[in-house]
């Protein structure tokens, strides 16, 4: 409600100035409230880049170091490991996902081991990136079969709380697969490990550039609208978050992010609890893009960012976290 009338009213006074505009700013970031994405991949002394994500590497184990330290060093608070798999360690069954001496697995070792508790550790649980359908579960007659798929993902989430992950997030979209998570970590002494659970996670197009850094975009049969939420829908998606509270999420995420503004805001207003947003791999090629083509101005990545807090997001998952200082100055 607008109380007052123009012209003793005038709203513009208050933008003036550079001083004054920032002294009434509703909303505001700082690293804290960011999540930065890793590109893991096999070999030695490797810093990879990857073509359809401007700027955005593919980093062997032992190259770890150049983007933790720098992401400490900017103060983000935790870091989400994503592995490209050789096409030979891939099947139907994403096995590898279980090995204990896969990618992920290294990587958490080697991060806790040289920086304890600096930074956290989120890891995703599906098996798309493990798969040779590149799907993120066990498929039949081009079905995802849910209760068969959650098995899987209960070992593969205790695995990586063994390694030392803070953060177990599960991305498959598989009903009930909380709550067995949760109950399987519980079981196994892992009471204090956090889930983030993907509760809103739409069957997009905006994730082309992720399959192609994780190696899964050729090999995928077929869509994933199955399982994945319809871009359509929007009360579904309250139904999503609220089970996956029941069954025990710490917190939830909303993925894609720009495109899903409502959505942060509707499950933010509803059910107050942490929410996240995903500023997905084709968000952010195409405001890369459009830089480096000069069809944008930079400034949109900064604008790009304020409406998730404004929407609601209590952090971002974001490839520009490790540039903070140039987009937030």
């Amino acid at each position: 409600m607008i109380t007052g009338k123009f012209p003793a009213l005038r709203l513009r006074r208050s933008r003036k100035n550079d001083w004054s505009r920032r002294l009434i700013q509703e909303n505001n970031l700082t690293p804290g409230d960011f999540i930065l994405p890793i590109f893991l991949i096999d070999g030695k002394n490797k810093k990879q880049p990857i073509k359809s994500m401007p700027d955005v590497y593919r980093y062997t184990i032992d190259n770890l170091s150049l983007v933790i330290d720098k992401a400490i060093k900017k103060k983000l608070p935790m870091v989400a490991l994503f592995p490209y798999i050789e096409k030979k360690k891939k099947n139907n069954f994403g096995t590898e996902a279980l090995n204990e001496d896969n990618l992920v697995c290294r990587a958490i070792q080697l991060i806790k081991k040289r920086y304890k508790d600096q930074i956290g550790i989120m890891c995703d649980v599906a098996l798309d990136p493990y798969t040779s359908h590149g799907h993120d579960g066990l498929i039949s007659s081009k079905i995802i079969l849910n209760d068969e798929t959650i098995e899987i993902l209960k070992n593969q989430s205790l695995l990586q709380a063994q390694m030392g992950c803070d953060v177990i997030a599960p991305s498959d979209m598989m009903d009930g697969r909380i709550g067995e998570i949760r109950k399987y970590l519980d079981k196994n002494g892992y009471n204090m490990t956090q889930i983030l659970s993907y509760a809103v996670k739409y069957a997009s197009n905006f994730y082309g550039p992720f399959r192609n850094a994780v190696g899964s975009n050729q090999l995928l049969k077929g869509d994933k609208k199955n399982y994945q939420m319809d871009f359509r829908n929007s009360h579904e998606a309250l139904r999503e978050v609220s089970l996956d509270i029941k069954e025990g999420a710490d917190m939830v995420m909303v993925k894609p992010g720009l495109p899903y503004l409502d959505i942060i805001k509707l499950v933010k207003e509803n059910f107050k609890i942490p929410v996240l947003a995903y500023q997905v791999s084709g968000e952010y090629s195409l405001l890369k893009n459009g830089i480096n083509k000069n069809l944008i101005n930079k400034g949109v990545v900064l604008e790009s960012l304020i409406s998730f807090k404004r929407a609601g997001a209590n952090a971002i998952v974001s490839y520009f976290a490790d540039r903070l200082d140039q987009i937030l100055d």
